[in-house]
């Protein structure tokens, strides 16, 4: 089945844009704030006080905006653009108030953050992103008139900021869409495994009906059906609570129950058919209900077969815990038997007993050999039992998908790996433009100032030839080895040195320095998949190196420390806020988008397999309202009496139908015999000496055309008291299935009631012929093959 349409965005690409959000407000507010301070502590005394008028409501516009993280509520989207516009409008007026060097520097660095951080606070909402950061260019544009009047403003900066516009934006729709894509992709992968769990749900759910049906109305029709001469004071009860029974949706029972007060309610049966159970329970035994009522079911079963097959009518119960599971024990001192002589198409201990406790993740055991006895065990140990393949029931016995932790691990290794590849793509083609455009052109500009400029040249090559080794890998979908990557580094950190050794100090971080603020960029495309303390590291030793070339020419003035920390903050600072977000998605969001999904599509499968089941459910309990319903409410009720022979027979008659559905659930070489022995044991087990024919090669049948050619034999061996011949002719386009009755009781006119029955679907494409001579009937039903259907007979 095809994914379901994605509205909206989903787990992943939600919770990338909700983390942008947050982490372009916090930097912003905390670059302002710092930047701001540092501009202040530079500034002339005079200014201070009309410098402080200015910025300190822009850090209040900053706080109110990280308040409204937490209420956000409280702030109407307008309120947020204009505290958003207030920012960078009082952070330009600031500039010619502030005056200088460093003021040039505060208001580029704060602006140029704000209008960056403007990408991601407004990702989802582009336009209003775009018109902040052309108020913020606009405002760089005015203060520097306003600072520096008769002067033509410096473009420079301003296309800078531009180049850093386009750049956060490029870098958001890259890994947005990496992140939409493995959203995609988790979906496509998650719709297959819905389809898988549902189905696997259906399947078990069928046995559970299935062996419910066996331990209900299909052992009340065949004791019916088997004779007349006995007290059937406890068929009404009985056949009410069969009525229950198969009414009741299986698979939904919730929460806990005391397992030993449910063994203490197993019924010991009545008259001759009951059995004195010697009980001996170690309780309270409080497990989940699914295995409980697996376990209580299951008893039930056997105690009925004691009464059946083990010749004594006395058997001992027990029951105790073991680590954090239970174990109980039904055994007797009967006849025995060997279990592995039992036919696979008996449900009693397939289904009933063993298969209920596979499917609850639980197993059961049957011992026994002739003339020893027979002692049955069921086991259940929490979650220690995993279910087996297909049988996917959580042990509360509510059919639901698995929350495996390796599927969850595969999930967010997958989600992880998309987002680390988007946050790659984006730095290093921010790397590259950054370095192939603005620092460039400072190289080129200022060649003069450099000493050697040789030394700067064959830098910014060596980290050309970094970003170019490692897109290399990074294209072709391959991991960085590590070798290359520090060795990649450490040629990194080596430029940092070179430029910072050949630069005059008092140019440091200035427009000369081309590689301040394009080298942890390299870095942290090389630093991606590690914690954010191993880029801390570089940036830290990045920075000593610079300020150690500082240092060693004198000591620098305030305003010099002042601009270098501001552009510090701008550049390095930025980074390591990258670096931290970086971190922060690939071992917080990937594993919150894993747990998100996989809630999510837990519920989608709830809900699946919820309506599948209710609608299985209602398409089973049909099936039945024509036929098996009213005998069980005549039976129930008084309206119908196991005494009349008419009634038997009709009961002998829906115990063979039902022994046949049970069959069409085995895997099996050959369906149609199979399913057509199911009904002729029911006939033996009657006293009916049936002789079973095969004349062919078998070929495929679909399963309903199977109910079809089987029900009219069906009908007459129900129908037969003594001898019936049943025969299955192949040819190479069709398939014949007779049976031939020398005193069939009625005339055999049950098969024209059973195919008028009400609620009961009819293939034309399946002929019944009937013939009646006295009390012999033959009945042939056949199927040809439709010429387009492409099922081979041969």
């Amino acid at each position: 089945m095809a994914a379901e349409p994605i509205e909206g965005p989903r787990s992943s690409e939600r919770l990338l844009i909700l983390a942008l959000e947050r982490f372009g407000v916090w930097l912003r507010s905390i670059v302002v704030c710092l930047c701001g301070a540092l501009g202040v502590v530079s500034a002339d005394a005079a200014e201070v006080p009309l410098a402080l008028s200015l910025l300190v409501p822009a850090f209040l516009a900053c706080g109110a905006r990280l308040y409204s993280l937490r209420r956000p509520r409280l702030f109407p989207l307008a309120l947020l653009w204009t505290l958003d516009a207030a920012v960078v409008v009082l952070t330009g007026l600031s500039q010619p108030v502030i005056g200088g060097e460093s003021a040039n520097v505060m208001v580029e660095a704060m602006v140029g953050i704000s209008v960056v951080a403007f990408q991601y606070e407004w990702a989802t909402r582009p336009v209003a992103g775009a018109a902040l950061a052309a108020l913020g260019a606009a405002v760089c544009v005015l203060g520097d008139v306003l600072s520096s009047p008769g002067h033509s403003p410096d473009v420079v900066p301003l296309v800078r900021m531009l180049i850093q516009v386009g750049l956060s934006r490029a870098a958001y729709v890259i890994v947005r869409g990496l992140a939409r894509a493995a959203d995609r992709s988790a979906a496509v992968r998650a719709a297959a495994r819905r389809e898988m769990e549902v189905a696997a749900a259906r399947r078990a759910t069928e046995r559970e009906y299935l062996a419910t049906l066996h331990d209900t109305a299909s052992a009340t029709l065949l004791m019916v059906s088997q004779g007349d001469g006995r007290d059937w004071s406890w068929l009404p009860p009985r056949a009410r609570q069969d009525l229950e029974a198969m009414s009741a949706v299986p698979g939904f029972e919730t929460g806990s129950v005391d397992l030993a007060v449910l063994l203490g309610c197993v019924p010991e049966g009545e008259g001759q058919a009951r059995v004195r159970l010697k009980t001996r329970i170690d309780g309270p035994l409080a497990i989940p209900s699914g295995p409980g009522l697996a376990i209580f079911n299951g008893v039930r079963e056997a105690v009925t077969n004691v009464a059946r097959h083990a010749g004594v009518r006395e058997a001992e119960l027990r029951a105790w815990t073991e680590g954090d599971g239970a174990v109980v024990e039904l055994s007797d001192a009967g006849r025995g038997f060997d279990p592995e002589s039992v036919p696979a198409r008996r449900r009693g201990i397939n289904g009933s007993i063993i298969g209920r406790m596979h499917s609850v993740g639980g197993s059961a055991t049957v011992t026994s050999r002739p003339d020893t006895g027979t002692r049955v065990q069921w086991r259940w140990h929490g979650q220690a039992l995993a279910p087996q393949a297909g049988d996917r029931t959580q042990a509360t016995g509510v059919p639901h998908p698995p929350r495996a932790q390796v599927q969850h691990t595969a999930d967010v290794r997958f989600i992880r790996g998309r987002l680390l590849y988007g946050t790659q793509l984006a730095v290093l083609l921010i790397s590259l433009v950054w370095q192939f455009t603005i620092s460039l052109r400072r190289l080129v500009v200022h060649q003069d100032m450099y000493r050697p400029a040789w030394a700067q040249t064959t830098a910014f090559v060596c980290l050309a030839a970094v970003a170019v080794i490692g897109g290399a890998y990074l294209l072709r979908g391959r991991r960085i080895p590590p070798r290359v990557r520090w060795l990649s580094l450490g040629s990194v950190l080596a430029v940092s040195a070179v430029c910072a050794f050949t630069l005059p100090p008092e140019q440091s971080t200035g427009a000369p320095d081309w590689a301040f603020g394009v080298v942890g960029w390299h870095a942290l495309f090389l630093l991606a998949d590690l914690r954010a303390g191993v880029f801390a590291a570089f940036l830290g030793a990045h920075v000593g190196l610079n300020a150690t070339a500082v240092f060693l020419s004198g000591e620098p003035t305030v305003a010099q420390w002042a601009i270098m920390g501001i552009s510090t903050i701008g550049s390095c600072g930025f980074q390591l806020s990258v670096g931290v977000l970086m971190t922060y998605l690939l071992h917080g969001t990937a594993p919150a988008a894993g747990t998100a999904a996989a809630r999510e599509e837990e519920l989608r499968t709830r809900e699946r397999i919820h309506e599948d089941m209710q609608r299985d459910h209602k398409e089973r309990y049909r099936a039945l309202t024509a036929t098996t319903v009213p005998l069980l409410v005549g039976l129930g009720h008084g309206a119908l009496s196991p005494h009349d022979e008419e009634v038997r027979l009709r009961c002998g008659v829906e115990a063979a139908r039902m022994r046949r559905l049970f069959a069409e659930s085995d895997a099996v070489l050959d369906p149609l015999l199979n399913e057509l022995r199911a009904c002729v044991e029911v006939a033996e087990h009657q006293g009916v000496t049936v002789s079973l024919a095969v004349r062919g090669r078998p070929g495929e049948v679909p399963v309903e055309v199977r109910r079809e050619l089987i029900d009219p034999v069906a009908v007459i061996l129900g129908r037969t008291r003594s001898t019936a011949r049943v025969t299955v002719v192949w040819t190479p386009r069709a398939v014949r299935v007779s049976v031939v009755s020398e005193d069939c009781a009625g005339g055999g006119r049950g098969t024209d009631e059973a195919a008028e029955a009400p609620g009961r679907a009819t293939n034309a494409q399946v002929a019944v012929e009937r013939t009646i001579r006295g009390g012999s009937v033959w009945v042939e039903a056949g199927w040809r093959r439709p010429a387009a259907s492409g099922v081979d007979l041969t």
